[in-house]
């Protein structure tokens, strides 16, 4: 058996928050269940997890809020976010409620222009992108166009950004860190403060399916729901370490 480990997991839904934990304590680790992002910044107040698995949706502080808050306690805490949305979820709920354009990377400039010019002038143009090079380039082409245009680089300033108002277009990265625009777009539907949205996805291997995505979970900070339960106990020490 691996060393135990203290495992905090966070989700407003009992029967997963439950069936992980029981997964974890088969294993011989100590398990701490909460429901909410206020509880799990009260928990980190008072005992030292070893790891922390976070949903990403719930009523109240939001998961990426209450990761947050989190890190401001503890710098160095090891904290990864749980999705249960898909990138075919959120395509498919982008295109019905009436994105402006899916576009897979690499991205063709021009074409994202063409579809700008639907936008009416006056608003900020938001780009959600992370990407060193590719974010400052699409700036300085809309930016160009005449268009008022803000780059953020990661899913909490995107969020942030639309919620204080006046953007106009939303040009959104699928990949970031922190919060990746999945949880950016589930967010925003749930809020109700959607905007026009231009959606920027990975090539088809970087979301190929939902193993690859616990695989590079160390990485990206993101866990998609559903996930392999034999798979994430394989890696817990690594995501620990």
């Amino acid at each position: 058996m691996t060393q135990p480990l203290s495992i905090l997991v966070v989700d407003d839904d009992t029967d997963n928050a439950m069936s992980l934990a029981e997964l974890f304590e088969m294993e011989g680790h100590r398990v701490t269940v909460v429901h909410s992002g206020e509880d799990a910044i009260e928990a980190y107040r008072t005992v030292q997890f070893d790891i922390a698995f976070m949903d990403v949706m719930m009523p109240g502080k939001n998961g990426v809020d209450s990761f947050l808050e989190i890190k401001k306690l503890k710098p160095h805490a090891k904290v990864y976010m749980m999705t249960g949305y898909s990138v075919d979820q959120l395509l498919r709920q982008a295109i019905d409620h009436g994105a402006m354009g899916v576009f897979s990377k690499p991205v063709d400039i021009n074409k994202v222009m063409t579809v700008l010019k639907d936008i009416s002038p006056g608003g900020i143009a938001l780009i959600a992108e992370d990407d060193p090079e590719f974010g400052p380039l699409l700036k300085s082409f809309i930016s160009a166009a005449g268009m008022n245009c803000v780059l953020v680089t990661n899913g909490q300033e995107a969020l942030d950004a639309v919620r204080r108002g006046g953007v106009s277009v939303l040009i959104l990265d699928l990949k970031m860190p922190l919060i990746d625009g999945i949880g950016v777009y589930a967010t925003l539907r749930k809020e109700g403060r959607t905007v026009p949205t231009i959606i920027i996805t990975g090539n088809g291997a970087e979301y190929a399916d939902t193993l690859d995505a616990l695989r590079d979970v160390a990485i990206t900070g993101i866990l998609n729901k559903p996930f392999d339960p034999m798979e994430l106990l394989s890696r817990l020490d690594k995501l620990a370490a």
